[in-house]
C-alpha cells in the first residue's frame, strides 16, 4: 500500500520522531495516509472531504518545527473552520456553505504543531447524535464490525483512526462525541475541561458551555501532546480553564502515585448497563488495586434525574440558533431541509423560555458544584464507558418521528458521558478490553475540574499495564 511499510507501527509522536531523524519525509507519511484512505474508506465511509492537495501544498510551503511535524491529520466536518474549505456540518442544508475566510485558532495551533491537514471526516447533522449516519454523506461504519456504528458525532474521525488510516484525528464532544466514538472503535478519547481549547475567533463557547474540541488517538501520550499544542485562551474568550502547572506530555510520562479512585456503575438516568461493560469496569477496578491505588465503590451524590433534561434544554435552544446560522441562505432551515430529529429538537427549542434556559444553566452549575464536593475526597471516578458495545447501524436514527424515543436511545446507550459535559470536568475514555464478539470495550476516567494531568498519568499507567496499540480490526 505504501513504500513506508511500517507506517501503522507508530503513534503520531512516533511518526514525528521518524521525520525528525530524517528516516521518512512528511510527503511519504502523507502519501501513506492517502493510500489508506483510498483503500479502506470505501468500506467505512469515514473521510467525506479529500483535501489531498491542501496537504501537499502545506508540505511544499514548509512545515513548522512542531512536535507533530509531518504527521497527517484529519479535521471533523463540524467546528474548526479551515480557510478556503467548506464545512457542511453533516447537513444537506449547510452543504453549500461558502468556504471559511480564515482558520480557527484551533486549526492554526494544529498547523503550528506541524500537522498536515488532508481531509475532513464524517459527522452527524449538527453533531446531534452518538452515531454518524447523516443523510448527506451516509453512515460511517465501525472498522471492527461494519454492521455497527462507529459512534458519534466524531464517528468519521474514530473510524479513520481505528482503521489505521492515521494515528490521531480531530474530534469534538458536546455530550459524548469524542468519548463514545473512542469507546466504539477502541481508541483513547479525552474530553478536556470546559474551554481548555478555545473556540476563537468564531465563538466564545460551544453549546452553552458543554462542548469542547480535542481528538481521538491511538495512545495516551498523543492525546497529551496534542492538548499541549492547542490549549489556552484565545483573544476575547469569555472564560478559560485554569492553566496546568506543566506540559501534559510530561504528565503522561509521570507515575500517578497512589490515587484515591472511586467507581460507580449507577447511571444517572436509570439505564441498564450490559454485563460485559460491567465486567470491564470490575476488571479495571481490580487492576487499579493491583497497581497500588485506593479504590472503593462510591456513587456521587448528584441530581441524576436532572442530567438529561438539562442537556436537552441547552441543546434544543442552541439548535434553534444553529439552524438560523447559514452564512449565505439568509433564513433558518425549513422542515424537510434537515433531518427529522434536528427539526424536532429545534421545535422543542422554540418552546423554551429565557427563564427555562437560565434555570438549565444554573442546574448544570449545581451539578458541577456537587461533583466538586465529591472530588474533594476522590482523585478519579471510574465508570463504564458505554452501556453496551457499539450498537447496530440504524438503531439511533435521526429520521425517527419520536423525539423522546430518539433521545432515550441515545442516553440509554451512553448514560455516563453527558454528565461531565454539564459539569465541565475532563473525562478520558480508555479502550481497556474487548467483548466476546471482538468489539472494543472501554472505561471512563473522570477527573477534577481542570485536572487532566491526573487522568493522563493514570491513563498512561493503565495503557502500560493493558496495552491496546497492537489490537487492530481485520479491515
Amino acid at each position: 500500500m505504501s513504500a513506508f511499510a511500517d507506517y501503522e507501527d507508530y503513534d503520531a509522536l512516533g511518526l514525528a520522531e521518524l521525520v525528525r531523524r530524517k528516516e521518512v519525509t512528511p510527503t511519504e507519511l502523507l502519501e501513506a495516509a492517502i493510500a489508506r484512505v483510498e483503500a479502506r474508506n470505501p468500506a467505512i465511509n469515514a473521510v467525506t472531504m479529500k483535501l489531498y492537495d491542501h496537504g501537499r501544498q502545506a508540505i511544499a510551503a514548509g512545515l513548522p518545527d512542531g512536535p507533530f511535524r509531518g504527521v497527517p491529520f484529519l479535521m471533523k466536518d463540524l467546528t474548526s473552520p479551515i480557510a478556503g474549505v467548506r464545512m457542511t456540518r453533516g447537513s444537506r442544508f449547510f452543504a453549500d456553505t461558502p468556504p471559511a475566510e480564515a482558520d480557527s485558532e484551533h486549526v492554526r495551533r494544529l498547523r503550528r504543531a506541524g500537522l498536515v491537514i488532508f481531509g475532513r471526516t464524517n459527522t452527524c447533522e449538527l453533531g446531534l447524535s452518538l452515531t454518524c449516519e447523516p443523510q448527506l454523506h451516509g453512515p460511517t461504519r465501525n472498522p471492527w464490525d461494519t454492521t455497527r456504528i462507529s459512534g458519534g458525532s466524531s464517528g468519521g474521525a474514530a473510524a479513520a483512526v481505528a482503521a489505521r488510516i492515521l494515528p490521531a484525528a480531530h474530534a469534538s464532544d458536546g455530550f459524548g462525541s469524542i468519548r463514545a466514538p473512542a469507546a466504539c472503535c477502541g481508541l483513547v478519547g479525552l474530553k478536556p475541561t470546559r474551554n481548555r481549547n478555545t473556540f476563537a475567533p468564531y465563538a466564545g463557547e460551544g453549546l452553552g458551555g458543554v462542548s469542547t474540541e480535542h481528538a481521538v488517538t491511538l495512545s495516551v501520550r498523543d492525546s497529551a501532546a496534542l492538548l499541549d499544542a492547542t490549549r489556552g485562551a484565545g483573544p476575547g474568550d469569555p472564560y478559560t480553564a485554569p492553566p496546568p502547572p506543566r506540559a501534559y506530555r510530561d504528565e503522561a510520562n509521570t507515575p500517578p502515585g497512589r490515587l484515591k479512585i472511586a467507581w460507580t456503575a449507577k447511571t444517572p438516568n436509570g439505564a441498564r448497563v450490559e454485563p460485559e461493560c460491567l465486567a470491564t469496569l470490575a476488571d479495571t477496578v481490580q487492576l487499579c488495586i493491583d497497581l497500588g491505588h485506593d479504590v472503593e465503590e462510591r456513587d456521587p451524590a448528584i441530581d441524576g434525574a436532572a442530567v438529561v433534561p438539562t442537556f436537552l434544554t441547552l441543546a434544543a435552544a442552541n439548535t434553534v440558533v444553529n439552524l438560523a446560522s447559514h452564512p449565505a441562505a439568509g433564513r433558518p432551515a425549513r422542515e424537510g431541509e434537515v433531518e427529522r430529529i434536528t427539526w424536532l429538537t429545534a421545535q422543542r427549542g422554540e418552546k423554551i423560555s429565557a427563564p427555562d434556559y437560565v434555570r438549565a444553566t444554573q442546574i448544570a452549575h449545581r451539578l458541577g458544584r456537587q461533583m466538586a464536593s465529591f472530588h474533594a475526597d476522590w482523585d478519579v471516578l471510574l465508570t463504564p464507558g458505554l452501556a453496551s458495545p457499539a450498537v447496530k447501524l440504524g438503531w439511533i436514527d435521526m429520521m425517527l418521528d419520536d423525539f423522546d424515543e430518539y433521545w432515550r436511545r441515545v442516553f440509554h446507550f451512553s448514560p455516563f458521558t453527558v454528565w461531565f459535559n454539564l459539569t465541565g470536568q475532563p473525562a478520558l475514555m480508555l479502550p481497556i478490553a474487548q467483548s466476546k464478539a471482538g468489539l472494543p470495550l472501554a472505561v471512563q476516567c473522570v477527573g477534577r475540574y481542570g485536572d487532566e494531568a491526573t487522568l493522563l498519568r493514570l491513563g498512561a499507567q493503565l495503557e502500560a499495564a493493558r496495552p491496546w496499540f497492537a489490537r487492530k480490526p481485520a479491515l
